[in-house]
């Protein structure tokens, strides 16, 4: 039988970091393929490995390429996913079908913390989570992200959970599934271009030593993904009423047109970013960028303490 180590293959530096026990970052690739548009997807993937860098930590996008999962993309397999036509989207899923045909696939959340849990990286950066939709009660439409949280020892930096979602019930799915999800800096979920929703977390924290503590703790106990919510830099949050108009607009419109399941985020995202000229693209670029920044701190933090650990015995 063939070990699933045998699908994934890590770019060299990502593996020297990982043998080395440093920080490395996983970052996904539905956000190049389906999230923005060209060229702002290039872009910011490029901007996010940059800053994670620049903390000292090791960025390591993933993608689907020719029946491998490649952990570490050099620039040519990120553009590749940025200009191609007929790119999956793989979440847990969807993960054997694209790797035995050999099909070009983006990892989405979930995906992207299974395919980085199976190389042994425990951080990743992302914009927003998926959640439970609006009028998930008649549609069941419930991310695989939230389920993969409960079942993948990965800590997940994002702007809390997408704001076309249903936040609240987004978070009775998660406490339901025992994922802890805690508030950086703040004691209310962020509402990814919004900071905050209205929805206070149970669990905050402001220091990074207290938050790598943490997720050692977790781990430690055989507890699996943690949330941790980061909200967007102020100067580029957006207000939230005509948000949420331009996002009722946008849902009407989706369930006009009978457009359903993953295709729903894409088609609401680029509909709102139209509606708000653009200033969406802005946010997301700006709330990627805060969120790498801040898990390649989480990481290092986690390691260091990991090393100290080890010196001690």
């Amino acid at each position: 039988m063939q070990h699933h180590h045998s699908y994934v293959t890590l770019a060299e530096e990502v593996q020297s970091a990982l043998h080395e026990r440093r920080a490395v970052v996983a970052l996904e690739s539905t956000v190049i393929a389906h999230g923005l548009p060209y060229p702002a997807n290039i872009e910011i993937a490029q901007a996010m490995e940059a800053a994670i860098r620049a903390e000292g930590a090791m960025p390591a996008t993933i993608g689907l390429f020719d029946g491998h999962i490649k952990i570490g993309l050099t620039l040519e397999e990120i553009t590749r996913l940025g200009t191609s036509q007929d790119v999956r989207k793989v979440s847990r899923r969807d993960l054997a079908t694209t790797l035995a045909s050999h099909a070009l696939g983006a990892t989405t959340v979930a995906g992207t913390m299974l395919c980085a849990s199976m190389a042994g990286i425990r951080f990743f950066a992302t914009g927003g989570i998926g959640g439970v939709h609006r009028g998930a009660e008649t549609s069941m439409d419930i991310s695989a992200d939230l389920t993969e949280l409960s079942r993948t020892a990965v800590l997940v930096v994002c702007a809390g959970a997408k704001s076309i979602l249903d936040l609240g019930l987004t978070m009775e799915y998660l406490e339901t599934q025992g994922v802890p999800v805690i508030g950086w800096q703040t004691d209310e979920l962020p509402a990814f271009y919004v900071r905050s929703s209205g929805y206070k977390l149970t669990q905050r924290i402001d220091t990074v030593e207290t938050l790598a503590q943490t997720a050692r703790v977790q781990w430690a106990c055989g507890l699996h993904g943690i949330v941790v919510g980061c909200p967007i830099p102020e100067q580029y949050a957006l207000d939230a009423a005509p948000l949420e108009a331009a996002t009722a607009e946008a849902l009407h419109l989706a369930h006009e047109q009978g457009i359903r399941g993953s295709a729903t985020t894409p088609f609401i995202l680029s509909h709102v970013a139209r509606l708000t000229s653009g200033e969406s693209v802005e946010a997301n670029k700006a709330l990627l960028l805060n969120n790498a920044r801040w898990a390649a701190r989480f990481a290092t933090a986690y390691w260091q303490q990991e090393a100290e650990t080890d010196e001690q015995h």
